[in-house]
């Protein structure tokens, strides 16, 4: 009978199957998709961010509120360890800024072909094409896929979340804990545009905006922002800030139906900083553009109702503090998004309170564990959760020892 099945060979499966190889455990490596990694090969734009450079505690806390349960598997295998790892398995990986930590190809290929050579090195059994549909256990597991049946002692569920679902992510993982009695937390799609109200948007969609902050402005959830790149597009707002905000977002906009927004695009300007910039414009369109893109200046513009060839001397008192309030913080609406067909990351999965953080092994099931996006836990762009993925692997894959 085989030791250890992991389902799901992302890159939180397959490290986890290697790690339980080394450590003398038989393992079988089941995926539903043809091939392995399809995610991770989609990571970053393909260019696989796989870590960062961030202390273990600097690193957690920015999970938010689930952050210190990775604690014991950042301390079993942090970034440092993960590139050893590849540098092991014949990947050199670099950090261009100082941050965030790639291969030195920019290729997420060069990790799938690294990580499938060692599992063929390992002799780790892999079937592909084997979608599982059904798990219970007795004495033993008993796993049945779409082809076969299999018995084992030990699994691990590493199947992801529900983000990109041509990419093999359709919630089985949570299906089958649920079936073995986990709770699965409210699953929302994360890391992904934001679609507006307002679709003035649209005629700036060019220009990207550096160091714009973004705020919730409703009075429950006023500490809720983020300071990053900003893109407009045709139906809302997207760029890194956007993709790391939308996790706190779109809970809301399920809750409420749509979430106002402030957003500063003038790096930090505050309204007397603007004021003293603009007050001796003698083309308010001219000073605006100064600081930002044309087509971005003629909306806010217009969202005040000003001419853009007046001069500020010209514009009546309260048309100007409306402009200086409208510059400071820009109003927008976000009323959805486009779901998990574009989500990166899941927000939610399998309660981490079921699970013991030393092990990854379910509190409910003995030789049940879980490992990456299926549990409730992710964080921003940035290398954040491809190293949760590996590090919860890796002690996964331990299977307790």
């Amino acid at each position: 009978m085989i030791d250890l099945v992991v389902i799901g060979a992302g890159g939180a499966g397959i490290m986890a199957a290697i790690t339980a190889k080394k450590l003398g455990a038989s393992v079988l490596l089941l995926e539903k998709l043809p091939t392995l990694g399809a995610k991770l090969k989609a990571t970053g734009g393909g260019r696989c961010n796989l870590t960062n450079t961030l202390d273990n505690d600097a690193f957690m806390a920015k999970f938010g509120r689930n952050g210190r349960f990775m604690q014991e598997a950042l301390k079993a295998f942090d970034h440092q360890d993960l590139s050893n790892f590849f540098h092991n398995i014949g990947v050199a990986t670099h950090s261009p800024d100082g941050f965030r930590i790639f291969p030195t190809t920019h290729s997420s290929s060069t990790i799938i072909n690294a990580l499938t050579k060692e599992l063929e090195r390992l002799a780790i059994q892999v079937m592909t094409n084997q979608e599982v549909v059904a798990l219970s256990k007795n004495d033993t597991f008993t796993i049945t896929t779409t082809q076969n049946t299999f018995e084992t002692h030990n699994v691990i569920i590493a199947t992801g979340g529900l983000g990109y679902p041509m990419l093999g992510a359709t919630g089985d993982g949570h299906e089958l804990a649920t079936a073995l009695g986990h709770k699965v937390t409210s699953l929302f799609p994360a890391m992904l545009p934001l679609h507006t109200k307002e679709s003035w948007v649209a005629s700036c969609r060019a220009d990207t905006i550096a160091k714009a902050t973004l705020k919730v402005d409703m009075k429950k959830h006023t500490k809720l922002k983020a300071t990053g790149d900003l893109i407009f597009t045709n139906k809302g707002i997207r760029g890194p800030v956007v993709l790391d905000f939308a996790r706190e977002i779109t809970p809301l906009i399920e809750k409420y139906g749509e979430v106002p927004i402030v957003v500063n695009l003038t790096k930090g300007m505050n309204e007397e900083d603007i004021r003293n910039t603009i007050k001796s414009s003698d083309s308010i369109i001219d000073t605006l553009s100064t600081f930002l893109p044309n087509p971005l200046a003629l909306e806010l513009l217009k969202l005040a109702d000003i001419n853009p060839k007046e001069s500020y001397k010209a514009i009546e008192g309260s048309k100007r503090d409306k402009l200086i309030k409208i510059l400071a913080w820009t109003p927008l609406t976000i009323i959805g998004s486009d779901g998990f067909n574009k989500a990166m990351i899941t927000r939610g999965g399998v309660s981490l309170k079921e699970i013991n953080p030393y092990t990854m092994q379910s509190k409910k099931i003995e030789g049940l564990y879980f490992c990456g996006e299926v549990m409730d836990i992710d964080g921003p762009c940035g290398g954040y959760n491809l190293q949760w993925s590996f590090s919860s692997g890796f002690l996964a894959g331990q299977l307790g020892d």
